[in-house]
């Protein structure tokens, strides 16, 4: 079957005739998309972003008259946008990108390969076999790129993961593959659950691997875990996920543009009393973290023939209060890529 796209390049201010007028002349579907690299990456839920120029489409059955389409439309719109009008051929959409994915390594060892493919494997390297179907995950966006060499850098032998987020399971197969004794993968779209789970027994796991929904009972805490979803999503979640991690535990976020790490770090430390007068972290990862310290001295002891502090303005540090933040995950510097980042860290005590 044949289709036919009708293109409205228009601004903000006319998207709405334009979704108007393609909806009348019968559209199956009406998209809206960025038509000026103006990406909006975190919508609210429900939002529908509004870029300043938006390109409207809509698709029509191939054997409409074309003519009479555009004379329909050129009127609804009364100058409201340019349209352009395209055959399109059918196929099948969500395998379509796929001829442009290809074997990739990650790390020294880690390779991922898409179904069907073959890559030239040297002694050590540890491959996965991937088919993503229509769930988010394979390798070729930054994030999970750099999800990926952060696992492969690490001692997985023996260590429970759990893969918040896990899309086509990328994350969760690659750390069993990397010698994990087990991995829990969390996700609200049963799409991505549908997907982990066939690419678990594609890769020879699925036995290790147990799919949560995100309604699931929490999994008990794990020694690895990797998050990579959406800095909103990440600050929403700080709790949960946090309490995933068991103490000494190590944690991944990724998802976060620069410009917002220092928003998703925050959300992970947390504010506590220091247990002595101006106490200094803790030799314990995560434990205090003294550049971020609020202290308060009282006067020093008072003269009692004069009445007044023994030194104008002296204070008594055996008599100082301080407020010290406590770390949740005390995170190693972040690792840049793209613009994009992964904040990596241990978990302190409880």
């Amino acid at each position: 079957m044949s289709w036919l796209q009708a293109h409205v390049h228009t601004d903000s201010a006319h998207a709405a005739q334009a979704e108007a007028a393609l909806a009348a002349a019968g559209a199956v579907s009406v998209t809206l998309l960025d038509a000026a690299d103006e990406p909006v990456l975190e919508p609210a839920p429900g939002e529908t972003p509004l870029w300043a120029q938006i390109r409207v489409t809509g698709l029509f059955d191939g054997a409409a008259d074309v003519d009479a389409l555009r004379a329909a439309l050129d009127a609804a719109l009364d100058g409201g946008g340019a349209l352009r009008i395209e055959p399109l051929q059918d196929q099948v959409w969500e395998r379509a990108w796929l001829e442009h994915f290809r074997p990739m390594r990650f790390g020294r060892r880690l390779w991922v390969i898409p179904g069907g493919q073959t890559a030239e494997l040297a002694a050590g390297d540890v491959a996965v076999e991937l088919d993503p179907g229509l769930a988010f995950g394979t390798g070729t966006h930054a994030t999970t790129a750099l999800c990926l060499e952060w696992l492969d850098s690490l001692d997985l032998a023996g260590r429970r993961v759990i893969d918040v987020g896990c899309g086509s399971g990328i994350l969760a197969i690659a750390a069993l593959k990397l010698g994990a004794a087990g991995a829990v993968a969390i996700d609200h779209d049963p799409q991505a659950l549908l997907a982990t789970r066939e690419n678990a027994a594609r890769n020879g796991v699925a036995d290790r691997l147990t799919g949560l929904g995100a309604d699931a009972p929490p999994p008990a805490p794990a020694d690895v875990v990797v998050a990579n979803i959406l800095a909103g999503t990440l600050i929403e979640l700080a709790p949960q996920i946090e309490a995933m991690v068991r103490p000494g535990g190590l944690l991944a976020l990724s998802g976060i543009l620069a410009e917002q790490i220092d928003d998703v770090a925050a959300a992970y430390v947390r504010p506590g009393r220091s247990a002595f007068p101006g106490a200094t972290a803790a030799a314990i990862p995560g434990a205090t973290d003294p550049s971020r310290q609020e202290c308060r001295s009282y006067p020093a002891s008072i003269d009692p023939e004069s009445g007044r502090s023994a030194f104008p303005g002296a204070t008594d540090p055996s008599r100082q209060e301080c407020r010290s933040y406590r770390s949740a995950i005390l995170f190693d510097p972040p690792v840049l890529r793209d613009g994009w980042a992964l904040l990596h860290g241990t978990r302190g005590p409880a």
